[in-house]
């Protein structure tokens, strides 16, 4: 993909983003949702989510659930309170990224 570069600063919002809406999800889980979304433009590898998955945590962002399923446990991932504090942060970052970007370079038609 071209343009990962440009996606790599948004990760951690796309994650908070997602979880916000989804209440929890597991990491394949949500690598399938930014696919599904994006129409394929953007696929998030397990080598980008899970450090900016943990990292959430370590920062009381996320709360972690182990739940056994057909015996293997998976990891959910649930906004705390926090986490949904800085997911309304973020949006409002990138909303005005967004919004400063198109005053340089202009509307794309």
């Amino acid at each position: 993909m071209p343009n990962s570069k440009l996606y790599k600063g948004s990760l951690t919002t796309i994650i908070l983003k997602l979880l916000n809406e989804h209440d929890k999800m597991y990491g394949y889980e949500i690598t399938q949702k930014v696919k599904e979304l994006t129409k394929g433009e953007l696929n998030i590898t397990e080598g980008a989510l899970y450090p900016s998955l943990h990292k959430l945590e370590a920062d009381g962002m996320l709360d972690v659930e182990v739940v056994k399923v057909e015996n293997r446990l998976r990891k959910y991932y649930k906004l705390t309170e926090s986490g949904t504090k800085e997911t309304v942060n973020k949006l409002e970052e990138l909303q005005n990224y967004i919004k400063t970007m198109q005053a340089l370079v202009g509307k794309l038609a």
